[in-house]
């Protein structure tokens, strides 16, 4: 039996619960939230803070929010504050007042009773809690939409507000609000909504070039050296583009490729490796979808699929596939047809999503169509695509 090789070094970098000692393209929003908190640093008793982080889906805002957790823990360390950071996904405990602040408890008391107090009451054993363990708290709120849509303005009002009842007492608990829209917290009356929004950080979306930066950092954490090409990160990278700036799923895509590449006991992450990742998350073409196709649109993406399993390269030109279909033809005994036709078999192949196309300049004058298989495996489609041809030739 062949010894197992892998070709990661430490896949758990790619874990969606790992924390990155470097976020890139996130500097800016990790000093300002330094910032908004710096007090803690100084005078931790004198004030409170409420912030709001917000971006759509794979932006890095639970990544941001746990990197700055990790980071003003240490500084407060140095100071000898005992400062905790407690990160909730609201949505785990079903949007619950109770069951959230019933969670935080009993991280301090394992083994604090789960019946008999109501949320009001578990508020000031909190606090209560607080006081007596001396601590300074940043309570992180992931998906902070789910404990709005369950609790109203009224269960957001007294968490936020939890420091107003006790004047002339230490403030001791900060919020980090993390949500994908503003537009979630609109349902809270104008008191609630003002005790939040004073302080928004909202993270745009990843460009392609951004996410080419993040999976390059993960990649050489996580794989052996040399194991994971540029055609490759690119390719990732332009995926994850495509699905909105999502750096989750990239780094998701990363991961899955790797698994591909050691069950298939290669050195490195071969594109195809990307492209069977892809199909497994998101099915793109579906059989019918292929079987409805032309007989030489077949022909044509019989052609494309070689070309692309042949090769390492993440793209191919108009006249390469244009070549390798005239060699298609000529195994088929077929006269090929006209490059204006092929041209329209691009745009007809490209419109439901099997391939990709964009215009490229050549030289100082000239320009020519690429042509990318991003989304499904060649060796898959050239088998499929075989199986057809065969069945109508």
């Amino acid at each position: 039996m062949p010894r197992y090789r892998s070709i990661f070094k430490d896949e758990t970098k790619l874990d969606i619960s790992y924390v990155p000692s470097r976020l890139p393209h996130r500097d800016r929003e990790l000093r300002l939230l330094m910032e908004f908190f710096s007090f803690l640093l100084q005078f931790p008793a004198k004030m409170t803070q409420r912030v709001i982080i917000t971006g759509d889906i794979g932006t890095g805002k639970t990544a941001l929010s746990q990197r700055f957790g990790v980071d003003i823990i240490r500084e407060a360390d140095k100071n000898g504050t005992n400062l905790r950071y407690v990160h909730v996904n609201c949505r785990e405990y079903r949007g619950s007042l109770f069951m959230i602040l019933h969670h935080i408890i009993s991280l301090f008391y394992p083994n604090f009773p789960k019946r008999g107090y109501a949320a009001e009451e578990l508020l000031r054993n909190f606090l209560n809690i607080l006081d007596e363990e001396n601590i300074y708290l940043i309570l992180a709120l992931d998906e902070f939409d789910s404990l709005v849509e369950r609790e109203g303005s009224e269960g957001v009002y007294k968490l936020t507000r939890l420091q107003e009842m006790r004047q002339n007492k230490p403030q001791r608990f900060s919020i980090i609000c993390i949500l994908r829209d503003l537009k979630a917290i609109g349902a809270l009356d104008a008191s609630t909504r003002s005790t939040l929004q004073s302080n928004v950080i909202s993270l745009e979306k990843y460009s392609k070039e951004q996410l080419r930066d993040i999976l390059s950092d993960r990649a050489s954490l996580a794989f052996k050296t040399l194991t994971v090409s540029e055609e490759t990160l690119n390719l990732i990278a332009e995926l994850a583009s495509s699905e909105g700036g999502n750096a989750r799923f990239g780094i998701e895509l990363l991961w899955r490729a790797g698994k591909y590449a050691d069950a298939e006991n290669f050195d490195m992450v071969a594109l195809e490796c990307v492209r069977k990742a892809v199909s497994s998350i998101i099915p793109t073409v579906r059989k019918s979808d292929l079987a409805s196709l032309s007989f030489h649109e077949k022909l044509f993406l019989l052609s494309i699929s070689r070309r692309f399993k042949e090769s390492e390269n993440d793209h191919i030109s108009l006249s390469e596939a244009e070549k390798a279909y005239n060699i298609v033809c000529e195994e088929f005994n077929i006269e090929p047809n006209s490059h204006t036709q092929l041209w329209k078999y691009l745009h007809s192949l490209s419109s439901i999503g099997i391939i990709e196309t964009k215009v490229a300049s050549v030289g100082s004058r000239g320009r020519t169509t690429i042509i990318y298989l991003s989304r499904i495996p060649a060796r898959e489609l050239e088998k499929e695509l075989s199986a057809l041809l065969e069945k109508e030739a």
